[in-house]
């Protein structure tokens, strides 16, 4: 192992049995409404697929989360965890998950940029076999600082849109050494977790910090991907108007079909109440929109970094910054208008004081994805250059067909002459 002087979390805490139980609490209730990986679990204890290999994973550590964390120690892994955000760590479910005999937990709410980083050294001080990330600061890392561990390291699963989208520009730039699955990029990820997670989970937290209704709001939703459209359809059913801003064009065209505006960001920011950025992209509202903006907006981001809101700019406009809310931080200018910021623009619904991230039953189906994903990368090595791979068809089916069976939805298949009939192509009119 190599040397790492940062501590896990029980021993950074005063009271760690007291959070160990609250941990344990929390994801005692996570796990009563996650099937799918109760499932893979039994499999997993009964099979021992990792059973001498070491999985690094930077994640939110939440109680969704430390049960896919648990599920993979339970498979025999060694298994060694930091956050992946420095406001998304619950500190109580970091201390519950450091008390599992196979688990050493980093995460800690609230760090610098020093300790948070610190803490991803420390757990790529156990030398992995498997990563598993969200965002891919654990890959990157890896890459940059740490380079002759690559050669031990099997493969690794990639949970976010962000860390999908860095690590398929390493690998275009050739610069990616050891395979990763795109875990977002499975229908079970992209058409619930960034659907229906990020859109209720977004909304919940707003509502939450700020105590404001979304009705008759006229709700900016930057980006129409899978985040954004959650967003937005999620937005309406709460009886806003929704506006979105796009870059292309396509999706502006698919977003207007569906019914809502669609304009630039710079005439939205004239007549927005609230602005939600999920483009995964930076400077997507900054100095020019902030001086159109009306007194009182709220800007919040639901992209994985907090680059998506110019908040230099912003702070450089301000004649004072004050906390009007716990995690709202109020910026005044100079002409008396404030714009309100939620959660320091970081991820919002992981990040804003009241905020418990994507509700239990999506995140069962996006982690039982990630927990197959790294059987996959270990039981079949061999089919697996470097670079970035799509989730195989069947893995994404594997994990649809056991969320049905738990829900006791039935559903119909393919006779023999149909499946014939699809898979040829000499049948006319």
């Amino acid at each position: 192992m190599t040397d790492s002087s940062y501590p896990p979390i029980s021993e950074q805490l005063d009271d760690v049995d007291d959070a160990r139980t609250e941990g344990r609490r929390k994801m005692d209730w996570a796990a009563q409404h996650m099937p799918i990986l109760e499932h893979v679990r039994e499999e997993f204890l009964a099979d021992q697929p990792f059973e001498g290999e070491r999985i690094a994973m930077a994640m939110h550590v939440e109680a969704k989360t430390a049960i896919l964390v648990e599920t993979l120690a339970d498979g025999g892994a060694e298994v060694a965890v930091t956050g992946c955000n420095p406001l998304s760590t619950h500190d109580d479910v970091s201390a519950a998950l450091d008390a599992h005999e196979n688990i050493t937990c980093y995460a800690k709410r609230g760090v610098d940029d020093e300790e948070y980083y610190a803490a991803i050294e420390a757990v790529i001080a156990h030398e992995p076999t498997v990563t598993v990330d969200d965002g891919m600061d654990l890959v990157a890392a890896i890459h940059e600082d740490y380079p002759e561990l690559i050669d031990g390291i099997v493969g690794g699963a990639e949970e976010t849109t962000t860390g999908v989208h860095r690590l398929r520009a390493m690998d275009d730039d050739g610069a990616l050494e050891y395979p990763v699955f795109a875990v977002n990029d499975t229908p079970m990820k992209r058409l619930f977790d960034n659907v229906h997670g990020t859109g209720e989970s977004s909304l919940a937290s707003i509502a939450m910090t700020t105590n404001l209704s979304w009705a008759g709001k006229n709700v900016v939703v930057a980006g129409y991907g899978y985040c954004g459209k959650g967003v937005a359809k999620k937005a309406a059913g709460q009886n806003a108007n929704v506006i979105v801003t796009e870059v292309e064009p396509r999706r502006a065209l698919e977003a207007h079909m569906e019914g809502y505006e669609v304009m630039p960001m710079a005439e939205a920011a004239e007549v927005g109440d609230v602005f939600l950025t999920t483009t995964g992209n930076r400077d997507v509202i900054v100095e020019e929109h902030f001086e159109k903006m009306q007194d009182g907006v709220l800007l919040a981001n639901a992209g994985h970094f907090d680059i998506e809101i110019d908040l230099e700019a912003l702070d450089d406009l301000a004649v004072d910054r004050y906390e009007a809310r716990d995690g709202v931080d109020a910026y005044e200018l100079e002409d008396g208008r404030r714009l309100n910021v939620i959660a320091e623009g970081r991820l919002v619904n992981l990040a804003a004081p009241v905020s418990l991230g994507h509700p239990v039953e999506v995140m069962d189906q996006s982690f039982g994805v990630q927990a197959v994903c790294v059987r996959e990368m270990l039981e079949n090595s061999d089919e697996y250059d470097a670079g970035v791979h799509d989730v195989p068809d069947e893995l994404d089916e594997e994990i649809a067909e056991i969320k049905l069976e738990a829900e006791g939805v039935e559903y119909d298949s393919l006779s023999a002459t149909q499946r014939e009939y699809m898979g040829s192509w000499d049948h006319g009119t």
